[in-house]
């Protein structure tokens, strides 16, 4: 008989977004069997989890599944308190974390995705408004060591995937993220010294190499 105690993660391997669920469970110290996804042939498991938008990552807990990346952090944080809280008890500061996680969501993934796949006029809008968010990402940020103080919380957890992915961003568009945001790369290398987080973020050049050989099948130059 299936155990339905136990924890499944669907998901991909270069995907920020199953990368914080997988920062997540580290956080909490949860074991749980991974199963990797391919996207252009979606299993059957995948698509009955996730029936809406069959997308990964879909986590899988009690045979019940979770969806969507911020609400499977969210997921894990109020089922396994005791350990390492993710999101302030705080009512006010609560709010603020699942703002600037929506941030990331809303306004840096969008840019940063239309950087490697524009070009001319429409690639520099989309870097002008990467680093926009970078910026202001920055500001929130200010002298903390976290974006959850002086711990490791909901918006790092929300934005640290994105950072091995910089080097395909900078390299298709011609800049560095530290040239205009240097706090928030000081930052990625605090982060970078934990273990949830090393030992989970896709090697950067790796990235690269899969964004490369995506748009040759996908997109047409």
């Amino acid at each position: 008989m299936e155990d339905k105690t136990k924890v499944v993660l669907l998901s991909s391997g270069f995907s920020m977004f199953g990368m914080r669920a997988k920062i997540a469970l580290a956080e909490k110290g949860i074991k749980y069997e991974y199963m990797e996804e391919d996207l252009s042939n979606k299993s059957t498991l995948l698509q009955e989890m996730n029936p809406i938008h069959k997308k990964i990552p879909v986590l899988i807990h009690l045979g019940r599944p979770i969806c969507e990346s911020l609400i499977i952090v969210e997921y894990i944080d109020m089922v396994w308190y005791n350990n390492a809280p993710l999101l302030p008890s705080d009512p006010y500061q609560k709010a603020q974390s699942r703002f600037w996680a929506d941030f990331v969501d809303q306004k840096v993934y969008h840019a940063s995705r239309r950087v490697w796949t524009s070009k001319g006029d429409e690639q520099k809008l989309a870097k002008k408004d990467f680093l926009e968010s970078l910026k202001q990402l920055e500001e929130f940020l200010g002298d903390k060591p976290y974006f959850g103080g002086d711990t490791f919380g909901f918006v790092d957890v929300a934005l640290i995937p994105f950072y091995c992915w910089f080097y395909t961003y900078e390299t298709f568009g011609n800049f560095k993220v530290e040239a205009v945001c240097p706090k928030l790369i000081a930052w990625t290398k605090r982060c970078m010294q934990k273990e949830s987080v090393s030992e989970t973020l896709a090697d950067q050049k790796e990235v690269y190499e899969s964004v490369l050989d995506y748009k040759r099948k996908f997109i047409l130059d």
